[in-house]
């Protein structure tokens, strides 16, 4: 069974920054990381990929957060991380980590893609 758990979200200041993480277990699939991806949620918009893998496992970002944003991973521990940087306060909302269950997709920003999900972490950016 797929289970992630997100974590390292808080209060920060516009400009600023901050590291998420997924912590994963349960996937079966080689290599782990370009299976999972994450997603947010402003109050009142709908969910927005942020950044995924494609079928080569590279790495995807959203156009809003391309240039400030960087995923990264660690093997031993199966934790994706994704850095924050100049955050502003559009970056506000919900993070999640999700995995897919295949390697091939047309779009890693879809959620449509994606079966199993987090929690969640908040984020609010203040000025």
């Amino acid at each position: 069974q797929v289970r992630l758990k997100e974590s390292g979200g808080g209060s920060v200041q516009d400009g600023g920054s901050l590291r998420l993480s997924c912590t994963t277990s349960g996937l079966p699939w080689s290599p782990w990381y370009a299976f999972v991806a994450w997603f947010r949620q402003a109050p009142g918009k709908a969910r927005e990929g942020v950044v995924g893998f494609d079928g080569y496992s590279r790495a995807v970002y959203a156009d809003s957060v391309k240039g400030r944003f960087i995923i990264s991973k660690d093997d031993a521990t199966m934790t994706v991380y994704l850095q924050l940087n100049n955050v502003n306060r559009d970056d506000t909302a919900w993070y999640y980590c999700a995995a897919r269950g295949a390697l091939y997709t047309d779009d890693p920003l879809s959620p449509r893609w994606y079966n199993d999900y987090g929690q969640g972490t908040q984020v609010t950016v203040s000025s």
